[in-house]
């Protein structure tokens, strides 16, 4: 979990405009290598897109932006993903079924929480040690073992609401 080094409580990885492109490629160089397979081109150039994008984006919408004079196919794009989202450098986001780039780690079995803004699209990401109790609970309730606990929140970013900060 990360933890801000002051408080103590849960980091908000807030999501930016970018995330640090050289950073989360090196990661995604070094699970290749872990695997014993290559961080190919098509690889690199979704990653490098996510990174610099801004926002959540859907298979389609890379394949089309990274097409140039020979057409980039959708299958290609979620090969990429499925080895970016293994790697920890990618997270899909189930209710738009987009993707964004995430220049830190989690925990084994950590909780994330993303809160999407339903006007502008951006994702706020946290997670959350309370948020984790409570899924715990639920699933040993039910009899039922999460593996990748995440949550999706849709709302208002302070933004859009037009709330200045805390």
């Amino acid at each position: 979990m990360h933890r801000d080094p002051q408080s103590g409580a849960a980091c908000t990885h807030a999501r930016r405009d970018t995330v640090d492109t050289e950073a989360v490629q090196s990661r995604a160089r070094s699970y290749a290598a872990s695997k014993g397979t290559s961080f190919t081109p098509t690889r690199e150039r979704v990653l490098a897109l996510l990174a610099t994008s801004g926002r959540p984006m859907a298979a389609y919408e890379i394949a089309e932006r990274l097409s140039g004079s020979r057409k980039m196919q959708a299958v290609q794009v979620y090969r990429a993903l499925d080895f970016l989202q293994e790697a920890g450098c990618v997270h899909r986001l189930a209710s738009r079924s987009a993707f964004f780039a995430c220049d830190h780690r989690h925990e084994e079995g950590e909780t994330v929480v993303f809160m999407v803004c339903s006007q502008c699209g951006a994702v706020q990401e946290t997670a959350s040690e309370l948020v984790a109790r409570g899924l715990r609970g639920a699933a040993r309730t039910a009899g039922f073992r999460p593996r990748h606990p995440l949550i999706e929140v849709e709302g208002e970013c302070a933004k859009c609401a037009g709330v200045s900060g805390p």
